[in-house]
């Protein structure tokens, strides 16, 4: 008899769990967010403050080039939350019923900049880079890096993507691109305002004009197979709140 009552507890038990009744033990308090690179130090500072404020909840960043994000996401990746540098990839993701109903929107901007390292003088324009001097440009892989796509869409409209094409450097995502610059392994390089203005060892020649390129837009949504779908879009609430933006507009990013 008393063995009947032990048996059926831990059925009552195991049902209550299948069926969501005891929240803390069907769902995680870890949220894994996928993210442009280019939004590292922002992002760190913002799961800071936010972490003061809900202990509970431990959050896991994943950076890279907004591609490469993307393709994990639709192979099954473990994702809570992406922020893309370009609604292309979110837009993808979105065509293939990936995204949760009504948890997208745009959340930030961001600005191209030509760069330099920071003792060369001889870059004060777009057309410069057609110089026989100048015989490295490093640019994000097109394909899968949204500042690439941007400083190609840039090269195309200033007419010198053909002259410039063969001294072109790919490089995997824009950190890569602002490493190579700072190493002085390039002549120059097209990244976000906000990767520049983070370092000390670049040159800003030229900020480019915004008529030059498709608007750099940065959209966040919660991904649909998240195991802590609340906890995802009080996430992107918060990102989307005073505090996080005074954060953002601190490293740069407009809002």
């Amino acid at each position: 008899m008393k063995t009947r009552h032990i048996l059926t507890f831990l059925l009552v038990i195991i049902l209550a769990i299948v069926s969501g009744y005891y929240p803390t033990l069907a769902q995680s308090d870890n949220l894994t967010i996928s993210a442009a690179i280019s939004l590292k130090a922002a992002l760190e500072e913002i799961k800071t403050l936010y972490q003061t404020e809900e202990p509970k909840i431990q959050i896991s960043y994943n950076f890279g080039s907004s591609g490469a994000l993307q393709q994990q996401i639709e192979q099954g990746a473990p994702v809570d939350l992406f922020i893309s540098a370009s609604t292309k990839q979110m837009d993808a993701l979105q065509s293939k019923n990936l995204l949760v109903t009504g948890a997208r929107r745009n959340l930030l901007t961001n600005q191209l900049v030509l760069i330099t390292p920071k003792e060369d003088k001889t870059i004060n324009k777009i057309e410069d880079l057609t110089k026989p001097n100048v015989t490295k440009i490093a640019i994000g892989e097109p394909r899968s890096v949204p500042a690439g796509q941007y400083a190609e869409q840039v090269l195309k409209y200033s007419k010198i993507l053909e002259a410039v094409q063969p001294k072109l450097i790919l490089a995997k995502d824009v950190r890569q691109v602002l490493t190579y610059v700072e190493t002085d392994n390039v002549n120059a390089g097209l990244v976000y305002f906000t990767d520049a203005k983070q370092s000390t060892k670049v040159r800003i020649a030229v900020k480019i004009s915004p008529q030059a390129h498709q608007p750099i837009i940065y959209p966040v949504a919660v991904i649909k197979d998240s195991k802590n779908l609340q906890a995802a879009k009080d996430f992107l609430e918060f990102l989307s709140s005073e505090r996080a933006k005074t954060i953002f507009k601190k490293y740069g990013f407009g809002t």
